[in-house]
């Protein structure tokens, strides 16, 4: 081989040359395309998808004459918080899926939400506690009905569904699993709070006779929500209530019913929301939110509007929602006097409201 290629060069120097300039220009040229490909590479990496973050504290026929002195502000700077808690996560990367639940745990921790410890009591006196969460990306949802003793419900409902099999868990069942995933668990007095104590006490009469059909008693403690975009484009929505004053013992609504006040899904949105849930749970509020837009090609706020605007108060039925799509826009209907809502953006935008 050595012999032929000095020959080569004897004979024919200028064939020896052209080749080593080709051999030289297509190292060159795959050495340029591979440099091109990284920095597109990195290009591509630096693209982050906006985040979104919108949360509720629930939704009643309620005006500022009827809050206390202090009450409203109160109120804005639990949102403020809540919203802060959720953008933390949010703006380094975390998942919506852990900034939903973040959120909701926050809000379940403070005795001004009907959720967690200051959630409304039952006909019996006791805080029974319902709760949701699911992921947009997998489809994947998890539930815990009826609980009294989980301090966290909406841990327990995510635990159901990254640890089982099923979708939801009530009751002694659910506080049982609890304990295997060592979750933090609580006298069920934890939970009451005196203002919820006095409402119970004053409402008594008036409960073993209330009409099958009649409507909650207005209140300012409603369901908390929250539902959130990240910058990997998924989507989350989470949902905790401690359901109706004065319900009957049992009762669940439509907080940890999966498509009724709890649904994410990246093809469309994620969706929680608040009301009177009896109504969410005949017409499948969350879930018809996506519906309209996957299958009628409906603007997400055209869908919230049909839906509680005109569906729902058709119906005579309170409440309201929060949603947010797949790219970022949000909407926040409600029918009744007030909603306790909130959001934050990407962008530096942010707004927390009542009426």
């Amino acid at each position: 081989m050595r012999l032929f290629y000095l020959r080569l060069v004897a004979c024919k120097p200028g064939l020896v040359f052209i080749s080593i300039v080709i051999m030289f220009s297509v190292l060159t040229a795959n050495f340029l395309y591979a440099q091109t490909e990284a920095a597109a590479a990195v290009a591509m990496s630096a693209v982050q998808h906006p985040w979104v973050l919108v949360i509720h504290g629930g939704a009643g026929n309620i005006d500022k004459a009827g809050m206390k002195a202090g009450e409203e502000q109160a109120y804005l700077k639990k949102l403020d918080e809540a919203l802060k808690t959720g953008s933390e996560i949010l703006s380094h990367g975390g998942s919506s899926l852990d900034a939903v639940e973040a959120v909701v745990r926050f809000m379940e921790d403070c005795p001004l939400f009907n959720a967690g410890k200051g959630a409304v009591l039952d006909e019996n006196g006791k805080a029974e506690l319902d709760a949701a969460i699911m992921d947009g990306k997998s489809g994947m949802a998890g539930a815990v009905g009826g609980v009294t003793i989980i301090k966290n419900p909406v841990t327990a409902a995510r635990r159901v569904m990254e640890k089982t099999c099923n979708v939801m868990l009530v009751g002694a069942g659910a506080e049982k699993f609890a304990r295997v995933q060592h979750l933090d668990i609580v006298d069920p007095s934890y939970f009451i709070t005196p203002d919820r104590l006095e409402a119970w006490k004053k409402s008594r009469p008036a409960q073993p006779a209330k009409p099958v059909n009649s409507q909650p008693p207005p209140q300012k403690h409603g369901t908390v929500g929250a539902v959130a975009l990240d910058m990997n484009g998924n989507l989350a929505a989470a949902t905790s209530t401690g359901g109706l004053p004065g319900k009957l013992t049992g009762r669940i609504g439509d907080s940890p019913i999966i498509g009724a006040g709890t649904y994410a899904s990246n093809n469309t949105c994620a969706v929680s929301a608040t009301g009177h849930g009896e109504f969410f749970m005949r017409n499948v509020v969350a879930y018809d939110i996506a519906a309209l837009m996957e299958y009628r090609g409906m603007p997400l706020e055209e869908a919230g509007k049909l839906v509680v605007m005109d569906k729902l108060r058709n119906q005579k039925a309170d409440g309201g929602l929060i949603a947010v799509d797949k790219d970022g826009n949000i909407t926040m209907p409600f029918n009744t006097k007030a909603m306790f809502r909130g959001f934050v953006k990407s962008t530096g935008e942010q707004e927390t409201a009542i009426f």
